[in-house]
């Protein structure tokens, strides 16, 4: 497991704002847009931690002078590349809102996603929240567009990942997890965020409010590799049986081709 992630004191909790949490690993040719896209967020009270894993693309520079700007960015540069669920535990310690979210530094934020999520987690009682989003590749085409359902539960969660990482928003009264460095480490944290909460809801159900870029020859994209690593999440990670483990892989690989066409 990655290290520990502890949850800021009561007294260092501020009601309202969000910390979102971007990791950097040489993404100088994306990350001003990123950053851009979540500071002009219309729910204002936000602070924006950016951990750079080890740059050395000149990443750090171009984040250092948006931090000089705005006074909402706060700045952690890791001693070495540990990889991103290092760099997000490392912003979930230093994290001081009462909610918490992620984007990472090739992907935005429409301006009014914040804003939108809180009034349906305050409307509707719900602890965790997440958003409809788009599949653009690196010439800004759209690939696809992903609507997710209006609920999630638990169960529904091991079928399918419907919390796509840079949508997610939870209230820290859930209590702060590590992410773990298992592959699909953003997969089974959510597992966990819905699991705690009994249940997650969709703001603004129907509409896009983030844009995820998709890269050629990314991680993710090695098909045999997702595999194991979701056969050792429902395994290990989640303790299911083998027929059940089984049953969930078919549905999950049955829903993750929905999501690309």
């Amino acid at each position: 497991m990655a290290d520990h992630a502890s949850a800021a004191t009561t007294d260092a909790i501020h009601p309202g704002c969000v910390s979102v949490i971007m990791p950097v690993y040489n993404a100088a040719a994306t990350v001003a847009r990123s950053i851009e896209s979540i500071l002009a967020q219309t729910h204002a009270n936000l602070e924006l931690i950016i951990v750079d894993d080890g740059s050395t693309d000149g990443s750090c520079e171009l984040v250092a002078g948006h931090a000089c700007r705005d006074a909402r960015i706060v700045f952690l540069q890791q001693a070495s590349n540990g990889g991103v669920a290092a760099a997000r535990n490392a912003g979930l310690r230093q994290a001081t809102g009462s909610h918490v979210a992620f984007c990472d530094s090739d992907d935005w934020w429409l301006p009014r996603k914040l804003e939108w999520q809180l009034e349906d987690m305050r409307r509707h009682g719900n602890q965790v929240s997440y958003t409809g989003y788009q599949r653009v590749d690196e010439q800004g085409r759209v690939l696809s567009t992903v609507f997710p359902p209006l609920s999630v539960s638990y169960r529904d969660m091991l079928a399918s990942n419907r919390i796509g990482n840079l949508t997610g928003l939870y209230d820290r009264r859930l209590g702060d997890v590590p992410f773990e460095a298992v592959g699909h480490e953003d997969y089974v944290f959510w597992l966990d965020r819905v699991r705690r909460a009994g249940g997650a809801r969709c703001a603004k159900h129907g509409e896009v409010l983030a844009c995820y870029l998709v890269r050629s020859g990314s991680v993710s994209a090695n098909k045999l590799r997702a595999m194991r690593w979701q056969w050792r999440i429902y395994r290990d990670s989640q303790g299911l049986g083998v027929p059940a483990s089984f049953g969930y892989m078919l549905l999950y690989a049955w829903n993750a081709l929905g999501k690309r066409v």
